[in-house]
């Protein structure tokens, strides 16, 4: 069969800060190629609506999947599939991915009848046999497959994931990728999953606390056939297990690969394995993200990071003996006023790592989903980005807005001010110098793209598409959260298993 699958439009954060290659939807793509399938990709991040369209007419696809990570792409995606019965009323449209994940059967019956089928949990062990459904039948008993007649089988879960292998070959604007100053940057998958259970994050519900490693022998061979310079490891926490860190480590280092990486991890496992980031950071680690979250003991707590201030603040301590460039990311509570925002401006300009700040989010499949949804201010899909409040303000909303742009605009100036502007200008040189221009678009859109009045003016668009409003669930049992329930443990390497 011919497959088109296609990844939405950038969101807001996207459209500054990062622009990470579709790795999922190439592992997917992966999936259904080595099943015998034709396949073709469209990155709407990197390209155009006509890019799409051009695609549709010339490929006539007998399917097409569209990939819904973020909630904010579903109306998007519902306004593809509408189009796609349009053009081609026999082609089979089915969505998947980590948010659609939550919603399958409310996003069913709002597409009425444009979307055939939604996708519960992991897209590789799905694809097969949802096409080799589509072209026999029988497409309601595919594991993990609801449609408007419901839900078939639980979905399967991936044993290992060293395999499929990311069907790269198809992206055809490659270097619009990147994160910060790495353009163009690639990505890359060490482990899936997450062990912790933070009440703010859907990762851990998601695929039921299991946790599962690459070989290092398919890390190091996926790694040498990345052309980029830069990679981003994708991971949820970085080098949790330090002898799986340290064997891909060893690997690399036979195979003599040195890039500049880029990665997200804890505290916790910084201080805890510091000799492993120590080591990578000899094959190029210069970039990490640390979820901090709050910096506060009850900003932690809320949000159960089971993580202290000082460990923290200990572990930027370790990032910068390392060398290591440390970008923070702190959550906004909407109960938020101006003192409070005033007291996070002041941390982040007296301390040397970037700052990132993103609004408290109640998403379906988090915790607080079931504990703080009641309070909706609104239920736009759009809206559920991370950078707009959709529970009440302390503050009037416009004010709340002011003071958020205003703390980013701080932050902002920060670091790409006059102090810094020789920095950044080398960085920025080097890059156009390699025909690299995102990290330069980045630098100028700040103010276009974050500002208090379009933020408000957000929240007053004509509204056609709403969460829905979850179901009473009792969260004391964490597994009726669970869109995944966890293999049977595997000992060899790159199978599942628990970290707790």
């Amino acid at each position: 069969m011919r497959l088109l699958l296609v990844h939405p439009s950038a969101l807001m954060y996207s459209e500054i800060f990062l622009r990470l290659e579709p790795l999922g939807l190439e592992r997917v793509a992966g999936a259904a190629r080595d099943a015998g399938h034709e396949v073709q990709i469209v990155d709407l991040q990197v390209t155009g609506r006509k890019e799409l369209d051009r695609e549709f007419t010339s490929f006539r696809p007998d399917a097409l999947g569209v990939s819904l990570n973020y909630l904010a792409n579903i109306p998007e995606a519902i306004g593809l599939a509408h189009a796609a019965k349009r053009a081609l009323p026999g082609c089979f449209v089915f969505f998947g991915g980590h948010s659609v994940s939550f919603v399958a059967e409310d996003v069913l019956e709002q597409a009425e009848g444009a979307v055939d089928a939604v996708v519960r949990g992991e897209g590789e062990p799905a694809v097969a046999p949802l096409l080799e459904a589509v072209r026999d039948g029988g497409v309601d008993g595919v594991p993990g497959i609801v449609t408007p007649h419901g839900r078939g089988p639980g979905p399967r879960m991936l044993h290992g994931i060293d395999s499929p292998v990311p069907a790269r070959d198809l992206m055809r604007h490659r270097r619009k990728y990147f994160i910060g100053e790495l353009d163009p940057c690639a990505s890359i998958e060490f482990t899936r999953g997450c062990p912790w259970d933070c009440s703010f994050c859907s990762a851990w519900t998601f695929y039921g606390r299991s946790y599962r490693k690459a070989s290092p022998e398919a890390a190091g061979a996926e790694m040498a056939a990345i052309r980029e310079p830069n990679v981003f490891i994708v991971d949820d926490v970085a080098f949790i297990r330090p002898e799986h860190g340290d064997a891909i480590a060893a690997e690399l280092e036979r195979r003599r690969i040195r890039k500049n990486y880029y990665l997200e991890t804890r505290s916790d496992v910084l201080l805890r394995n510091t000799d492993v980031f120590q080591r990578w950071t000899r094959l190029g680690l210069k970039y990490m993200f640390l979820g901090m979250e709050a910096i506060d003991a009850e900003g932690l707590d809320l949000y159960r990071k089971r993580v202290s201030p000082d460990d923290n603040f200990r572990a930027l301590e370790v990032a910068r003996r390392l060398g290591i460039n440390v970008a923070i990311n702190l959550i906004v509570d909407p109960a938020w006023d101006e003192e409070r925002f005033r007291v996070v401006r002041e941390f982040a300009l007296s301390v040397p790592e970037i700052v990132h700040l993103t609004v408290m989010t109640p998403y379906p499949g988090t915790e607080i989903w079931h504990t703080e949804s009641r309070r909706l201010t609104t239920r736009d899909y759009r809206l559920f980005d991370i950078q707009h409040a959709v529970v009440p303000t302390t503050l009037p909303l416009d004010v709340f807005y002011r003071e958020l742009v205003k703390t980013q605009a701080v932050i902002n100036r920060k670091h790409l001010g006059l102090r810094t502007a020789v920095g950044a200008l080398r960085v920025l040189g080097a890059n156009l110098a390699r025909g690299q221009t995102n990290f330069a678009r980045m630098l100028w859109k700040f103010n276009r793209v974050y500002n208090p009045t379009r933020q408000i003016a957000d929240h007053r668009r004509p509204v056609r598409y709403q969460l829905p409003l979850p179901q009473h669930l009792d969260v004391g049992d964490r597994r009726k959260l669970y869109v995944h329930t966890r293999p049977p443990a595997r000992r060899d390497a790159g199978q599942a298993g628990e970290v707790e």
